[in-house]
């Protein structure tokens, strides 16, 4: 994201929302299925057969190869069947044909899943991926689903042109660079030529034209859109302060004379001239709407400019329902990659294309055009099937093939809605399932509507509540926080430990302040929806910075708040003390060499203290200022600010937030190497275990080793965790059986993993 974008969203988590299914009920006739063309007349009011569900900001890009927003992937989760999915923990149900049985909360559930896939690391270092498919599944058009499906579907996601957000290909997979070698696009590599070039060898002169002028044209005016937006928004001087326009969009170190032509040409070499990639940059108009077709279809257009494999070789199949992948050394990664989408070869190929033996996948290598004109007409093998989708609305019909039973409601709609409606609609009877944002004011409108006495459960709306897939905490520099100049050494991290072990103590309120019981405190630096979570129920589970310098706890369970915040403080002064700083009567009155008296941390409140953290941070501030230490804190108006300065290396402190992934990896966050290390934190056994983890696919073994690579990262405090809000899901108390509604939903379990089974009432 840009410094600019996520300057509207201040940085905070109340602003961060992953996008989630929610609903307004409508009925669908039964028309023609997976084409788009259908004869069917939407009804406009509800229905006793149709779940409606309704969503923000559909693009209409329902391609399991190309849907990028979270409301088209979850139209894609409905039409189609994913190879590999996550349990309710994050973690790969990897035994999905017999089930898996699996613990969450307390309770057991099974997941089934279209196959099985056996991990075996072998003796050389490369780890071969066995995977066997059910026999029995078939498309929703009847036609069955093979091994040839899957390969098929790897080799798009793996083509030279592919441009979808599926990664897949930077995974080490035998062969794969060896097969994508030998190829760029046309744009690429008359973008790479220059305006001046002769040689049309690879292309024409007329596209050279044409591509230039497009750029000259709408490519300019593309950039200037993003310079004119920051300086509406207070970014940049004029429309001519393109540097500082592009600096404030993570694109530093333009001249201080560069014209929109130059940002442009900046953006277009990050994403190697793949005009749909660049379109995440846009500050307004779509670049496909400012330049010719026929120039933007040269960012996918494939052109041979060498030899390549003729195959990955890593990739093998086995049988009419099994194959291998094997990857040339461990990647934790790889698993999470298998989680794609089996697409029909027959619809999104073609057949006469598709020869294994010889080296042929269902389509011309570095050609995905066909794949591409079916985009917004998705078909596959999902618990529904995709009827059309006219004026905001997408029409599905349950497929009564789906290996896991036909949907219980046989039509499902999915409207555009705002979010003004999402809680009214729900109480009007026009939305069955909803996910407004969460916060203090929905959840008193929810106990209202349902007769007050503060509850979310009742005759018109039930609620269900999840972690949202990240959380909030507050960073210290190991770098700029320190003694003596040495970030390592034990009286730096007391001096750290010092600072957050009286601002952890202040959590509790002005987290509940904020956000009432809508989030809860954490203790450990992961999001709580990880599978490498410690629970309290662990062995050694320990609030955050509740010990004092000599390990001893710093609460008791009798202790008032004033008393929790007195104990806070003396045991500060124990760390302080620790530090080399001089402590007398109470009061820190001199810091040792390297140290200071005064500490800032930067939090983007807007300038007004509207974020979750402003409290905690400064009833700490108060508290600390009694014992004579002053931390200061600097409420930015401009979150662009606070991105530069931790991400600059110059802030001391900060507030800000992680979001998490189903692969608890902690190599990019925490190793020394890591590339958005803002800590700072350079510990050898810590970049160790962080190492040990990545090699092994033992899941026991590495949530031990993360919770112990935690307990380093809390003892050089350069972390205080602080909260993990909660997200919500209302359904229609009247419309929806309520029994019917999954139990324990989870960032990775939403009631689409069961939209099988919601049943109306």
């Amino acid at each position: 994201m840009k410094k600019v974008k996520q300057t509207l969203a201040l940085l905070t988590a109340a602003a961060m929302s992953v996008g989630v299914l929610a609903g307004c009920s409508k009925d669908a006739s039964s028309g023609s299925t997976a084409t788009g063309e259908s004869s069917a007349t939407a009804e406009t009011t509800g229905s006793s057969n149709t779940l409606v569900a309704s969503e923000t900001g559909m693009e209409g890009k329902f391609s399991p190869f190309f849907a990028a927003s979270s409301s088209d992937n979850n139209i894609v989760s409905l039409t189609q069947l994913l190879l590999f999915q996550p349990d309710r923990n994050g973690e790969m149900i990897l035994n999905g044909i017999e089930g898996e049985t699996k613990e969450y909360n307390g309770t057991d559930y099974t997941y089934y899943g279209p196959a099985d896939c056996v991990v075996t690391q072998n003796a050389d270092g490369t780890v071969t991926y066995d995977i066997t498919m059910r026999d029995d599944l078939k498309f929703s058009d009847g036609e069955p689903v093979t091994i040839d499906d899957v390969i098929f579907s790897l080799y798009v996601f793996m083509d030279p042109t592919y441009d979808g957000s599926v990664t897949l290909y930077s995974m080490p997979i035998a062969g794969v660079e060896e097969y994508r070698s030998g190829m760029s696009t046309k744009a690429a590599l008359i973008g790479a030529a220059g305006e001046d070039n002769t040689d049309f060898s690879l292309w024409t002169e007329e596209e050279q034209t044409a591509f230039w002028n497009a750029v000259n044209d709408g490519g300019v005016k593309f950039a200037q859109e993003i310079v004119d937006y920051c300086v509406a928004n207070g970014l940049a001087a004029d429309s001519n302060d393109v540097a500082t326009a592009a600096a404030n969009w993570a694109y530093d170190g333009l001249a201080a004379d560069a014209t929109a032509k130059d940002f442009f040409l900046a953006i277009a070499a990050n994403y190697n001239w793949n005009f749909s990639q660049m379109e995440a940059e846009t500050a307004g108009s779509a670049l496909a709407d400012l330049i010719p077709e026929e120039v933007y279809n040269m960012g996918s257009e494939g052109v041979t400019t060498g030899t390549s494999a003729p195959n990955i070789s890593g990739i093998v199949k086995t049988g009419d329902y099994s194959m291998t992948i094997t990857t040339t050394e461990l990647s934790n990664s790889m698993v999470y990659q298998l989680q794609i989408p089996v697409a029909p070869l027959h619809y999104y190929g073609d057949e006469s294309l598709y020869d294994y033996e010889n080296n042929s996948f269902g389509f011309t290598k570095g050609d995905l055009s066909k794949i591409r004109s079916v985009t917004g007409s998705p078909m596959g093998a999902g618990p529904f099937v995709f009827n059309n989708y006219t004026d905001g609305v997408v029409y599905l019909d349950a497929n009564e093939g789906y290996f896991l039973g036909a949907p219980k409601a046989p039509h499902l709609n999915v409207i555009e809605t705002q979010e003004a409606d999402k809680v009214t609609g729900v109480q009007a009877g026009t939305l069955d399932i909803s996910n407004p944002d969460y916060s203090l004011e929905i959840a008193d409108q929810i106990a209202q509507i349902n007769g007050g006495d503060d509850s979310l459960d009742g005759s018109v709306i039930t609620t269900r509540l999840k972690d949202f897939l990240g959380y909030g905490y507050i960073g210290i520099s190991a770098n700029k926080v320190n003694v003596g100049g040495d970030p390592s050494s034990e009286a730096s991290k007391n001096l750290r430990k010092a600072i957050a072990t009286v601002i952890a103590a202040y959590r509790d309120e002005g987290i509940t302040s904020y956000y009432g019981n809508t989030a809860s405190i954490i203790n450990y630096p992961i999001s709580d929806t990880s599978w490498a979570a410690p629970t309290v129920t662990d062995d050694g589970y320990r609030v955050a910075y509740s010990v004092d310098v000599d390990g001893n706890p710093i609460y008791t369970d009798s202790m008032s708040a004033d008393d929790r915040y007195a104990a806070a403080l003396q045991a500060a002064l124990g760390y302080f003390e620790a530090a080399g700083y001089t402590v007398t009567d109470g009061k820190i009155t001199a810091a040792p060499a390297g140290a200071k008296m005064e500490y800032t941390c930067n939090i983007g409140g807007g300038g007004n203290g509207d974020h979750p953290t402003f409290l905690v941070l400064t009833n700490a501030s108060k508290a600390l200022s009694t014992i004579g230490f002053t931390l200061t804190v600097n409420d930015l108006a401009n979150a662009a600010d606070l991105y530069a300065s931790y991400q600059s290396g110059e802030a001391e402190m900060w507030c800000a937030a992680w979001q998490a992934t189903p692969d608890p990896d902690m190599y990019q966050l925490y190793h020394s190497q890591g590339s958005t290390n803002y800590y700072c934190i350079n510990d050898a056994d810590l970049d160790a275990l962080i190492e040990a983890a990545r090699a092994t696919t033992d899941v026991e073994s590495r949530r031990a080793m993360y919770k112990e690579a935690m307990e380093i990262i809390l003892d050089w405090g350069v972390e205080l965790p602080v909260y993990q809000r909660s997200e919500c899901t209302l359904f229609s108390s009247e419309r929806v059986d309520t029994s019917t509604i999954p139990q324990d939903m989870t960032p990775y379990w939403t009631w689409i993993s069961e939209v099988q089974n919601i049943a109306l009432a």
